[in-house]
């Protein structure tokens, strides 16, 4: 691997799921050097400090210390905006949490500010850097299952059952679309590309309801659902293929996710793609049953933090980063032009594009040889 100085790097935000980005960034990860965490909430603040052995910094300090190139924001998807702008009006390179922002027109400014200041946005989420994804365009360019002419994306959960234990997901950001459907549609857009047009339904299905977990200190209280918990839709791309997708969180907790692309030769069933890792499997022309392939990139655990990790290095090597935010930016539009051609009764015209980010090499399973996830590919 070659060497590089690592990027100094502090997180915003120390929720629960900054507990597997701070333990992959601090230990697997070398180009990363973590140095500091935030929150609002100074107990959450203290537990990740001295969990990771990092300063407790608040967020102008962090803002203001110029020894840190790089800030990660994992704070509430209501919070995206106000910390991500500050960031890089500080002049500092910026990884956050999906979505990347809850209207395009924030999001658009966000982009604006990047490239006015010169600075690298990506955006969650990563999983496509993963080993599933990451195979699946390998054995796709190959032409194993030919031309792909349709995708299909389907995921089920249960909006009421969900907000008992992660309040977030009943408020605006939280909803099935913009903060699970948008690993499927990044999954997607990582192989096929940008989309032209979007048509679609969404809505809010009985909206009102009652904490009915009796070991709870809500029990028995009202409140709202103010995201949307089924949305359905179907897109065209720009290179002529078709997409769908069902998301439905009016429906059993049980997760029965898939992606399915359709080829002239072959279809190809990818696993879950809110995961790094999983089975790709295949049934070609004249077969009846599915086959499972064999993996071809490293990266099938829990890597939360491949993302920081990979802008570190495109910012060390003066390239792009392959979560880039005009990818996010893409899929957010995605989403939110399915809410916008419900509202409309009409077709959403796609206004953004993006290029297909390039794989992560071959060559680098490092988990395979039983030491910790290769970090080199990351860096080519």
């Amino acid at each position: 691997m070659p060497k590089a100085e690592k990027v100094k790097t502090a997180v915003i935000g120390c929720g629960m799921i900054s507990e597997i980005y701070l333990e992959n960034m601090t230990k697997k990860f070398e180009i990363l050097d973590v140095v500091a965490c935030s929150d609002v909430v100074k107990e959450k603040m203290k537990k990740r400090a001295d969990q990771f052995n990092i300063k407790q910094m608040s967020l102008d300090e962090i803002l203001n210390d110029k020894s840190i190139e790089l800030v990660l924001n994992i704070t509430d998807p209501v919070n995206h905006n106000n910390v991500s702008s500050k960031v890089l009006s500080a002049g500092k390179h910026l990884y956050s949490e999906k979505p990347i922002d809850l209207s395009v027109e924030a999001a658009r400014q966000l982009l604006e500010l990047a490239d006015k200041n010169k600075l690298l946005f990506g955006c969650a989420p990563d999983t496509f850097l993963g080993q599933a994804i990451q195979s699946a365009r390998y054995y796709i360019s190959s032409g194993l299952i030919g031309d792909v002419t349709s995708v299909t994306a389907v995921l089920n959960r249960d909006a009421g059952y969900l907000a008992e234990y992660y309040p977030f997901t009943a408020l605006p950001g939280g909803g099935i679309g913009l903060d699970v459907g948008v690993y499927y549609v990044t999954a997607i857009l990582s192989i096929m590309g940008p989309v032209s047009e979007v048509c679609g339904f969404v809505t809010t299905r009985d909206a009102d309801r009652v904490h009915n977990f009796p070991n709870r200190d809500s029990f028995g209280e009202k409140f709202k659902l103010q995201a949307e918990n089924l949305v359905a839709g179907s897109y065209s791309f720009k290179n002529g293929a078709f997409g769908t997708i069902m998301f439905n969180s009016c429906s059993i907790g049980n997760e029965k996710p898939q992606i399915i692309l359709y080829g002239t030769e072959g279809i190809l069933y990818l696993p879950d793609p809110n995961n790094f890792g999983g089975e790709v499997k295949v049934i070609l022309k004249g077969q009846t049953e599915a086959t499972v392939l064999s993996p071809t990139h490293a990266f099938s655990g829990n890597s939360r933090g491949i993302g920081p990790a990979e802008l570190a290095w495109s910012l060390r090597k003066g390239r792009k980063p392959r979560t880039s935010k005009e990818m996010s930016f893409h899929g957010l539009e995605l989403l939110l032009g399915l809410y916008k051609s419900c509202e409309t009764k009409s077709f959403y015209s796609m206004t953004s594009s993006f290029e297909i980010p390039p794989p992560i090499p071959r060559g680098f399973l490092g988990e395979s040889y039983g030491g910790s996830p290769s970090e080199a590919g990351l860096a080519v």
